[in-house]
Parts: C-alpha cells; sequence; structure tokens
C-alpha cells in the first residue's frame, strides 16, 4: 500500500468547475469567510449572464410557449371574469323569477282539482256504479290520507330523492340526457329527468289556466302544457323552484296526486282508485298501489281497462323498485307479486258500453258530455240481465254463425213501463262510443209489425176468431199501379182465423185486415205505441215496410204487455249533482196515455202467445214460462226481428248487415228467436214463473161436439183453428 502523506489530494469533482467558476468559488469562499469575522462585503456590479443556447433556441420560461401560456391564462382569467358576473346576474334573474312566481302561488287548497271540465257518475238501478264519463274526481286526497304504500309507490317510481332536492335534480337531468343520447334521440326528447315537483309544475301549466274564450280546445292547452322546448323546460324548473318555496314537499305531492291524469277519465288517484278498483286510495293494497303508481308514466298504454297483463307486468316493476329502496320487505314485495291487483266488476265493464252511451245521447248536454259540474245519473240498468244479454249474444255468435261473417245483432230487455234493464248494441258488448244498432239502426220492421195491424182491428172489436180468406189478392194502389202481396211461404191457407193469421205470419190476411179496418188507423195505432218514424202511406204498411229502430219496437211490444198504454223508454231515473240531496229531475219516460183498451191488448197477448207456442216463434219457448211474441222478416231478408214477452220483461231482438247485405239462411223464427231465448234463459232463471196476462177468446155455446178435421201438416193447432172455422164460420 502507497504510504498516505499529510496533504490531501484534490477532489475529482472539483475538475467539473471551469476555471472561472473556481474563481466564483473562491469569492462566495471569502464571502462566508467575511461574514464570519463580521467584516462587510464589498459590493460588485452584477456582470449580464450571456444567454444560453437553449434560451436563445426557445427553450426556458421565455419564448413561443412562455407567450401561449400567458395568453391562455389571460384568456381564462377575461372568460371567468365575464362568466361569473353572467352567472351573478343569471342567479338574480332566477331569484327574481323564483321569487315572483312564489308570491303569485295561491294556496295549496285551490291546486287540487283543475279540471275545466266537470263528470259524470252513472249507478244502476240498485246505486252501483257500472260507468263514468268525463273527467272523473274522486274526491281530496293528501300523503296523510292516502295509504302509505301508495305515497311510498309514487316516490318509488317518480322520484326517489323528493324530499332531499331543492325542485330540480341536476344528477337526474344529466342522467336522462345522456340515456336520450345514447338512444339516439335530442337531449330532451324522451326521459326528461323531471322531479315529482316539476312534473307538478307542468300539470299546473305554470300557473296558466285553461281559458275556454281564447280559442284554444282543451286538449290543444293540455299539449301546449306539455312542450319539452329548451325555454319551457327552463321555466319549469324556475315555476318548480318557486313552488319549493311556496310550500312543503307534502303540499306538493299532495296537489300531484289530486291532479296527476291516470287513464280512463280518472284525475287523481282517488278517482283512479274507485275507477280500478272500487275502493278508496287510503285502502289500496301494496300490488294495487304499483299498478296506479304505474300509470303516471303512459295513463293510456298502461290502464288496466286497456290491457290487464300490461298494467300488471308495469306494477310487477314497481314494486321491485318500492323492495330496493326499502319501502316492501322482501316478504311483503314476494305476496304483492303473487296477489297482482284486479280490476272491480264495473272497471271490467270499461265505461258502460252502448247503454251508458244511451244515457248520455239523452240526457241534456250541459248535464252530460259538456257539463262543468260533478253529475250523478240514477239508471234504470241490471248488471245481472246485462250480462245475460251479453252473454247470449257471444254464445249464439261462437256456436250457430260462421266465422268470418260479419252479421250484426242487437238486444234490448226492458220491463213493462219502458225502463230499459239490458242494451247490447253489437256483437262486440264491451265498447263505448260506437255505433249503437239498438237505437240507432233505422231498419225495416218485416211482420213484426204485425201485431200492431190487430191490435187495431182488436180495439176496433173484432174478435181473435174472426175469420179472413188469405187467397191470391191485387189491389190497384194510385201512381203505383197494381200490387199483389204473396205470403213468406208463396202458399194460400184459405179461411184461417185472425190468430192463425198472425201465428203463421201470412201476409195476404195481414194486408186485407188493415184494409178492411183503416191503415189510417193502423197508423195511429202504431204512433201512438211508440214508433216515432216515418211510417209507410201505402198497404204495405201491413207488411212493415216502415223503418223503426229495435228500441221504439221493444217500446211498443211493452205497451201491449201493460195492458195497451203507450210507453216511452227510458234509461235515466234521477239526475243530481255531487254533494246535494236534492235531484235535479227525475225520470222522463215510463207508461204514457192508453193506445187500445185494455181488453183488446190482453186479447192480443193471448194470440201473440199462439205464436210462440204454435207458431213461427216456436224456438223462443222457456220452459215452465208463458211466452208471447213475434217475428219478423223484412223484403230480401235483409232484416231480421223477434220481439216478445214474458210477465216480467220485453225483450227485442234484431239481427242484420250494416251494409242491408241480404242474409243468407236466417229468418226471425231462427238466429234472432234463439237468441232471445238464450237471453231470457238466464234472465229467468230462479225466478218463479208468473202467468201473462192475456184473455182467451169465448167462443159461443155449441151444442154439438166439432169433429177434429186439420189440414195435412198444420198438426194440432191446424185442427184446432179447423174446428173454430166450423163452429163460427167466416169473418163478421
Amino acid at each position: 500500500m502507497a504510504k498516505r502523506t499529510g496533504r490531501s489530494s484534490p477532489l475529482v469533482a472539483d475538475k467539473r468547475y471551469p476555471k472561472g467558476a473556481r474563481t466564483k468559488a473562491s469569492a462566495k469562499s471569502s464571502r462566508r469567510g467575511e461574514s464570519a469575522t463580521g467584516a462587510k462585503p464589498k459590493p460588485k456590479r452584477s456582470a449580464r449572464k450571456p444567454a444560453t443556447r437553449r434560451a436563445r433556441g426557445g427553450g426556458g420560461r421565455g419564448g413561443i410557449i412562455g407567450a401561449l401560456r400567458g395568453l391562455v391564462r389571460g384568456i381564462f382569467r377575461l372568460i371567468w371574469g365575464i362568466s361569473w358576473r353572467i352567472g351573478m346576474v343569471i342567479a338574480l334573474l332566477i331569484g327574481i323569477g323564483v321569487g315572483y312566481h312564489a308570491s303569485q302561488l295561491p294556496e295549496m287548497t285551490a291546486l287540487l282539482d283543475g279540471r275545466a271540465r266537470g263528470s259524470v257518475t252513472l249507478l244502476d238501478r240498485d246505486g252501483n256504479v257500472f260507468a263514468w264519463r268525463g273527467d272523473q274526481f274522486g274526491g281530496v286526497v293528501t300523503t296523510e290520507t292516502v295509504s302509505p304504500h301508495l305515497k311510498n309507490a309514487i316516490i318509488a317510481t317518480e322520484d326517489k330523492r323528493f324530499y332531499r332536492h331543492f325542485g330540480i335534480s341536476p344528477r337526474g337531468i344529466a342522467s336522462a340526457v345522456s340515456i336520450n343520447l345514447s338512444e339516439g334521440r335530442g337531449p330532451l326528447s324522451g326521459h326528461g329527468g323531471s322531479t315529482i315537483t316539476q312534473q307538478t309544475a307542468k300539470l299546473l301549466c305554470l300557473g296558466e289556466p285553461f281559458d275556454p274564450k281564447s280559442g284554444q280546445t282543451e286538449k290543444e292547452y293540455e299539449a301546449n302544457c306539455r312542450q319539452g322546448t329548451l325555454w319551457r323546460k327552463v321555466k319549469e324548473a324556475i315555476y318548480a323552484m318557486a313552488m319549493e318555496a311556496k310550500y312543503s314537499k307534502d303540499d306538493i305531492l299532495t296537489i300531484y296526486m289530486n291532479r296527476a291524469f291516470l287513464g280512463a277519465g280518472a284525475r287523481g288517484f282517488e278517482a283512479a282508485s274507485q275507477r280500478y278498483f272500487g275502493k278508496s286510495a287510503a285502502e289500496v293494497t301494496a300490488s294495487e298501489a304499483a299498478m296506479l303508481a304505474g300509470l303516471l308514466v303512459a295513463p293510456t298504454r298502461y290502464a288496466p281497462t286497456n290491457n290487464l297483463t300490461r298494467a300488471q307486468n308495469r306494477a310487477e316493476v314497481i314494486v321491485g323498485l318500492m323492495q330496493d329502496q326499502g319501502y316492501l320487505s322482501v316478504a311483503e314485495a314476494d305476496q304483492a307479486r303473487a296477489r297482482p291487483a284486479e280490476l272491480s266488476e264495473a272497471a271490467a265493464a270499461r265505461a258502460g258500453g252502448y247503454f251508458a252511451d244511451w244515457v248520455m245521447d239523452e240526457t241534456p248536454e250541459f248535464f252530460g258530455d259538456k257539463t262543468t259540474e260533478d253529475v250523478i245519473i240514477r239508471t234504470t240498468l241490471d248488471q245481472d240481465i246485462q250480462t245475460a244479454a251479453e252473454e247470449a249474444m257471444n254464445v249464439v255468435f261462437q256456436e250457430k254463425v260462421s266465422d268470418g261473417s260479419k252479421a250484426q245483432a242487437a238486444i234490448v230487455v226492458m220491463s213493462a213501463d219502458g225502463a230499459v234493464r239490458g242494451m247490447v248494441g253489437g256483437r262486440k258488448t264491451r265498447v263505448s262510443g260506437v255505433f249503437n244498432r239498438a237505437t240507432q239502426a233505422k231498419r225495416q220492421t218485416g211482420s213484426a209489425f204485425k201485431p200492431f195491424v190487430y191490435a187495431t182491428a182488436l180495439d176496433l172489436g173484432a174478435s181473435p176468431l174472426d175469420t179472413v180468406v188469405d187467397e191470391p189478392f191485387c189491389m190497384t194502389i194510385p201512381g203505383s199501379g197494381r200490387w199483389c202481396p204473396e205470403n213468406y211461404t208463396h202458399k194460400h191457407y184459405g179461411e184461417v182465423t185472425l190468430t192463425e193469421a198472425l201465428k203463421k205470419s201470412l201476409n195476404i190476411p195481414a194486408v186485407k185486415t188493415s184494409e178492411k179496418y183503416g191503415r189510417d188507423k193502423v197508423r195511429i195505432v202504431a204512433s201512438e205505441f211508440g214508433i216515432d218514424s216515418d211510417l209507410a202511406a201505402g198497404p204495405a204498411l201491413a207488411l212493415g215496410a216502415s223503418e223503426s229502430t229495435l228500441i221504439e219496437m221493444t217500446g211498443a211490444y211493452a205497451g201491449i204487455l201493460n195492458g195497451g198504454s203507450s210507453v216511452t223508454p227510458y234509461g235515466l231515473t234521477e239526475l243530481s249533482l255531487l254533494g246535494e240531496d236534492t235531484a235535479v229531475f227525475g225520470a222522463a219516460g215510463g207508461i204514457g196515455e192508453r193506445v187500445i183498451r185494455t181488453e183488446a191488448a190482453e186479447q192480443l197477448i193471448w194470440m201473440l202467445q199462439q205464436v210462440v207456442a204454435e207458431g213461427t216463434g216456436r224456438r223462443a219457448q222457456l220452459p215452465g214460462w208463458q211466452v208471447a211474441g213475434k217475428t219478423g222478416t223484412s223484403q230480401a231478408a235483409r232484416d231480421a226481428w223477434f220481439i216478445g214477452f214474458t210477465a216480467d220483461y220485453v225483450t227485442g231482438v234484431w239481427m242484420g248487415y250494416d251494409d242491408n247485405t241480404p242474409l243468407k239462411g236466417v229468418s226471425g223464427s231462427g238466429l234472432p228467436a234463439e237468441i232471445w231465448h238464450e237471453t231470457m234463459m238466464r234472465v229467468q232463471e230462479g225466478r218463479t214463473p208468473k202467468p201473462l196476462p192475456m184473455r182467451d177468446p169465448i167462443p159461443p155455446h155449441r151444442t154439438e161436439p166439432a169433429q177434429p178435421e186439420g189440414r195435412a201438416g198444420e198438426g194440432v193447432g191446424g185442427a184446432v183453428n179447423q174446428i173454430l172455422r166450423d163452429i163460427f164460420g167466416s169473418s163478421r
């Protein structure tokens, strides 16, 4: 090893410094030494540092990059300066807008029912609701009076942060915009991200009430309230914050629950609960609450009256949200899924169908379709009879009418005083607002008109046992020439009683009887019985050449059943305003003036009973019941009728095509009689049979027994009539 000397070797690091640098380092060392001794160092003139190559090349803190950085900082300072000032102005304007709207808002109670029009509630004969019309408002509900399930379902579905935000939810808006863009829509199209407060502001139309004098329809007004433009959204947000400033959260939710449209004409959750479930909103279960809350997103689409399965599926989604947010336990949610909400019977019947349409048409507009009040109408409807008629219609068409047939039918059931108990206006039974063939279709009545020919004769003194000759017959009609009626069978039966002529629905005897007793008198009798349509002036009147509606014809037969007094069919028994005990008015129909003598009516009932017992109406027979009625088939079989009655009810049936196409293989004695039979079998089920109020014709005393000689093929009825002919001879 080399021996270390006392002088230390210079550090290698020293060589890194150039000569000038070492001098500077020495100078620094001297200054440090002077300072240590207290001597003040001598100041030196600073020398300008020569620019380095990097600086000359544009590096360091200066140059272009430095200039750009400075420019960016300047622009940022400018933007920030402008932005916070604009922000302050906007905030001030928003504050002014919020304050202004908050000062203009009325008390919460004034905003609960915002309908422009009133509603109509229809009750059946037992006082049960079966139909609603107009915007139904069931009454005020609050967050305290509704079922907790309903309140929770609304919040879980529409705005889970409702009790935490200030009227608008930036997070919700951002999420909605993101979803809309991802689905290929505009940022404001589709999902809106609106809070319950914003939705309430929209329901209030931002404080702009509907003005009928503006020229806008209510539909146009509501469409304008639902605009989704950016400016409208801004105004909506300001109005929502004003509501938050004015009202409590529960107040806002109360307004929302009372004004929301929930389908089927229901405004507010109380009306919807009554409409769909027949109960108060305070009583709904978790599954029912979920179904009601599910309506908010699309009331028409998810209305259970439109598609119950779809509404139940939507409700199941809501139940899941309620469970996720802690409003339902797992067990409660499972129970709600296992027992989905079901419609009440009234809701299942939709809006009352043809009967409700007819009652509304018969009600003055200012209490009906255009009412501004909440109206209660009590009606004559018997829902059991209505169901019976609908079932009968469906059974016959399913079992005895070929698939694809466009034939239609209508049914009317009424009491002898004209009170309509059931009505079906077409094959589709559970519909409303469509063509009602029971009340609107005027069709040729055919032989269903003949009872009024014989009613005239009986009232003028004829007997059911009087005879008339059925033979080839012609007459000259002024202006039309020679007219020769024919029987449906194209046969002639010689001398027949009036009863036999009616029983077999013979045309020639009917024309002869009408001409004998006066066709003008026949027209008067038919008109007074309630057939208001224009009646034919010629002899074809007797054959039902005139047109009438089913309800007119059924009402006319009711006049026969009640002993010969006219009848005005009616469905409304009492109309009152909601909350008032005194009725505005009562029934506008019922029994009117006498048309024919009671004796004549009772004899006619006996004749009509023979039609069903032995004649063309045999398919309408009811085991254990006396039935009277008449078939009818119009020219070229375009219309087929059967109208008949028991002691309890009169029922009319019409069948045909809407375009007047002739029926194939159908007459009044066929399918219409079968529909009548199916209807009345259901209507009379469980009732005790009652005899008809009829009077048998009493023949004069004879000393010799008659010999039963009937025509071949006429059966017992033919033999009986032959006996009567042998006894009494020709008509008096």
